[in-house]
This record gives structure tokens, sequence and C-alpha cells, in this order.
């Protein structure tokens, strides 16, 4: 895929592979995270375009996760600016962030084990009700329309993403790849302008990976969704993003279309574990 960074960075479209780019949506500005004395992130800067798919990559323990919780909200940056949809966002809770139209998944499946799949993925939908709670307990009027148009959004999604057949089944039954599925839907539940996805391949074969790209293909595709995304599994990467950026120890090593990142000494010599004197 080609790199139009330089053809959008000050808006308008860019069409790649069919797809419309947009300009930033989302820009993080010399980042440093610390834990204590540890420095997960230091001094990182890069953006995500509207309509890309961006993937963030690098070795076990490069700071991905951490600057994943940074875009979400989990974590507050010591240094930098965190910028979306041109305003300087102030440091919010996860909740907030959500309410500016960011979801995301998790490295480790974040769902409700006792509950069914549709129950799940509605939980996806708190960010839109606006009803109280005590008029969400008589169920009259307003809650129970705001019910009927949640619900109809979440079908239209298990539709989408081929798990009608198990729309009532405990998610505890479930086999791995089904509950990254249900996962994934209850974040476009949401209807996310920015969905974050957190090693969205971590533990499948190779068949739940054909369908977990295709399915990340699709709602890039068809909701127009921006994603940014990590993952290990290098294939799935270069197959998927627009640009990657790299990270290795907390910085950053490299940023560019997945031929670019290939061409790159310094990823190569991460993931190699090899050193120049």
């Amino acid at each position: 895929m080609s790199d139009n960074s330089q053809d959008i960075s000050q808006g308008g479209y860019t069409t790649v592979d069919g797809r419309k780019i947009g300009g930033v949506m989302m820009e993080m500005k010399n980042i440093t995270l610390r834990f204590g004395g540890v420095v997960a992130i230091s001094d990182i800067s890069f953006n995500i375009h509207e309509g890309e798919i961006r993937a963030i990559i690098g070795p076990n323990g490069a700071g991905k996760s951490s600057m994943l919780n940074v875009i979400s909200g989990f974590y507050n940056p010591q240094e930098g600016e965190v910028w979306f949809h041109g305003a300087k966002r102030p440091n919010m809770r996860p909740y907030q962030v959500a309410e500016q139209g960011i979801a995301r998944t998790f490295q480790n499946i974040a769902l409700f084990e006792g509950m069914s799949v549709l129950d799940n993925v509605m939980t996806g939908r708190l960010t839109k009700m606006k009803s109280g709670m005590f008029a969400q307990a008589l169920w009259k009027g307003k809650a129970e329309q705001e019910e009927f148009e949640n619900r109809e959004v979440v079908e239209k999604i298990i539709d989408f993403l081929e798990i009608q057949a198990i729309r009532k089944t405990p998610v505890a039954r479930l086999p791995y790849g089904l509950k990254k599925r249900v996962e994934l839907a209850r974040a476009l539940a949401a209807e996310p302008k920015l969905l974050l996805l957190d090693e969205p391949m971590a533990g499948m074969n190779v068949e739940e990976k054909e369908d977990m790209s295709r399915f990340i293909l699709d709602v890039n595709d068809e909701f127009g969704t921006t994603i940014a995304l990590i993952e290990h599994d290098m294939g799935v990467v270069m197959d998927l993003s627009d640009r990657v950026v790299v990270m290795d120890y907390g910085r950053k090593i490299g940023d560019g279309t997945p031929a670019e990142v290939l061409a790159n000494q310094d990823v190569i010599d991460a993931y190699l574990g090899v050193s120049h004197d």
C-alpha cells in the first residue's frame, strides 16, 4: 500500500486501494510515559489518518499496549500531547474518551462470562443511553424507545460479524476465537470513529485469523471506521495496514508503509536481536 501522508496531511481525501483516507484524526506529540523510574514510552510522535488502518508493532516489552492505553485514556502521559480532530485533548478518564468516539478491545478478553453474547454486545451501547436509571428500570416512554433503537444497532452488528447462531449463548461456553469476535462486536456497538484493537489475532489458529482479518477489513471498508491495532503476526500486519509505526524499548524506531518498515535496518535488528558496534 502506498504512503499518502504527504498528500493528505493538510486535509481532504486520497484513495488507497479503493478506500478513502482523510486528514489527521489523531496525533500523538512527544509522548513520554513513566512508571516510577521505568520509562515505558520515550518521546514518541506519530499520527493516525481518518479511514486508515494503522498498525503499532514491536517486540515484547516495546511499550505498544502502554501507547494504546494512552490513546484510550487508561494512562495519562507525564509529557507530550494527544490531539484528536484538531483539538488538544485534556487528561480524560476512559469513559470520557469513549464518549469522544474511541472504542477498544483488549489483549486479554474482557467480557462478562455469565452473560449472553447479545447482552455483552449491548453493553457497548452504554455511552449512547441517555435516559436515567429510574426511567430504565420502569422501561417506559423514552427509555423503552431507546432500548429498541440500541437493540436494532446491536442486531445489525451481530449479523455483520456472523454470530447470529450464538447470540443467546453465554460467553463462557464459547471457544476463544468466537469470544474475540464478540469483543469486537461490543466495541463496534459503540459506533466508534476510532477503533483500537489490542492483539486481535492473539491465540488464534490460521482459520480464525483469516476470519478476523476479513472482518477488520470489512469494518474499515463498510463502516469507514479508522482502526489502530497492535499485532505480532507480521503477515497480518503487512496485509492489513496502510502504515506501521514500530516501537522498541519505548522508543519509535520506524514509521511508514509496510514495505518501508520491512526495509528499515533498525526494525530488522530489533526483531532479530542484532546489534551493531
